[in-house]
C-alpha cells in the first residue's frame, strides 16, 4: 500500500514555521530532491529533451495545475460572482480555511510577528519552536504540549463570525465541505456537520491511548489537562494523545478520499485565514476546474505559489483584504444574508 503524503511545509524566508504539523526539513530542498528522484523514475518514458513533457504527465496523474493555466476563458468580475450565488446558479461551495479564523475567538495564530505562537513558545525551553508538534519529541516530553493545549481549550470558547457564515452556506444548502487546518474544535460547535468537515489537520474532539488504543473525548481531555501534566489511559496509564495530527504523521484518509470528487464539483471556493503554507493542504486549491472562481479573505495576499492571480482584470481570483470576520460581513451584506448572519449568531448564544 503506498504510504499517504505527510504534512509539509513551503519555506520561503527559513524563519517561518509550519502551521499545525510538518517536516522540519528546509521545503525549497525537499522539493528539489523530490523532483530529482521523480526525474529519474520517468527516464525510461522520456529523454532528457522531453523532461518537460514528463513532468507535465506526473501533474497531470497528480491533478496538479501549473500557474500559467489559471486563465479565466470567461471575465469574471467578483460583482458577477455575488450576483450568482443571489441567483442560485453556485450550488457547491467549498471553504479552505486556517488559524486566522479563529483569532477573533482568543486563539493566536500561528506566525503573526509578535503575537503568533510561534513567537511565544520560549517559556517551554524547546529545541526549536516546532519542536512541540513532533511526534517523537511529544512522545519523550509531552508536559510542554499539553501546557499549550491549556491555553488552546479555554471553557468559554466560542466560534466566530466567519465560523457561523460558513455555517449559513450549509443551511443555505450550498456548503459542499469545509476543509480546515485548525484544531480547535470550532467548526463542531458552531454546527458544522460530521458529513461537511474535514479536519486536515485533525482535532481535539478525540484522543487516543498511544500504548492500547483507547479512546477518549474531548471532556475527558480537558478534565485530564487541568488536574495533571500529562493526561494518562485510565486502563494501562500511559501516554494519551489528541488526534491531532503532528509533524511527520499522514494526513486523515477521509481528507484524500473527498479530493478529487470534491473539487471537481466545486463551483465557488472561499479561503480564509491561510498562509498557504503547509502541504499538502495549501495545494488543494489548484484543484479547482479552470472557470471555477475562488474568493481569498486575509490580511495579506497568499497563494500565488499555487496560481492565485488577483492583479489581472478577467480571472477568476478575488481578494478581500481584512480579517475573516469582516471578509464574512462583507459577503453576508452583498448577498442580503445580513439578518440570516446575526440571527443565526444570536441564536447559538
Amino acid at each position: 500500500m503506498n504510504e499517504l503524503p505527510k504534512m509539509s511545509e513551503r519555506n520561503e524566508n527559513n524563519d517561518n514555521l509550519s502551521s499545525s504539523s510538518s517536516d522540519s526539513d528546509d521545503a525549497e530542498e525537499s522539493d528539489d530532491r523530490q523532483g530529482t528522484s521523480l526525474k529519474d523514475k520517468f527516464e525510461n518514458l522520456t529523454s532528457r529533451s522531453s523532461e518537460n513533457s514528463a513532468l507535465s504527465y506526473l501533474m497531470s496523474m497528480l491533478r496538479i495545475k501549473p500557474a500559467q493555466e489559471f486563465v479565466e476563458s470567461e471575465r469574471l468580475t467578483y460583482e458577477m460572482v455575488i450576483e450568482k450565488i443571489k441567483k442560485n446558479e453556485i450550488k457547491n461551495v467549498i471553504t479552505v480555511v486556517g488559524a486566522g479564523i479563529s483569532t477573533a475567538a482568543g486563539i493566536p495564530d500561528f506566525r503573526s510577528p509578535g503575537s503568533g505562537l510561534y513567537d511565544n513558545l520560549q517559556k517551554y525551553n524547546l529545541p526549536y519552536p516546532q519542536a512541540i508538534f513532533e511526534l517523537d519529541y511529544f512522545v519523550k516530553h509531552p508536559e510542554p504540549f499539553f501546557h499549550l493545549a491549556k491555553e488552546l481549550l479555554p471553557e468559554k470558547l466560542k466560534p466566530t463570525k466567519a465560523h457561523y457564515f460558513i455555517k449559513l452556506l450549509q443551511d443555505k444548502g450550498i456548503l459542499l465541505r469545509h476543509y480546515t487546518q485548525n484544531i480547535d474544535n470550532l467548526e463542531r460547535i458552531a454546527g458544522i456537520s460530521e458529513e461537511k468537515l474535514i479536519e486536515a489537520h485533525g482535532t481535539f474532539y478525540t484522543s487516543h491511548c498511544l500504548n492500547c488504543n483507547k479512546s477518549y473525548k474531548l471532556d475527558w481531555l480537558k478534565d485530564a489537562i487541568s488536574t495533571s501534566d500529562i493526561p494518562k489511559c485510565v486502563d494501562c496509564k500511559e501516554l494519551v494523545k489528541p488526534d491531532i495530527i503532528f509533524f511527520g504523521e499522514a494526513l486523515p484518509m477521509k481528507f484524500f478520499k473527498s479530493l478529487n470528487s470534491d473539487f471537481r464539483k466545486c463551483d465557488l471556493l472561499i479561503v480564509m485565514g491561510s498562509s498557504l503554507i503547509v502541504e499538502p493542504f495549501a495545494s488543494i486549491i489548484t484543484r479547482t476546474e479552470r472557470n471555477c472562481p475562488r474568493i481569498v479573505i486575509n490580511k495579506h495576499a497568499v497563494g500565488g505559489k499555487h496560481g492565485l492571480r488577483f492583479d489581472q482584470e478577467g480571472t477568476r481570483d478575488f481578494f478581500l483584504e481584512g480579517t475573516c470576520d469582516d471578509g464574512c460581513q462583507k459577503l453576508a451584506e452583498e448577498l442580503g444574508w445580513n439578518s440570516d448572519l446575526e440571527e443565526l449568531i444570536k441564536s447559538a448564544e
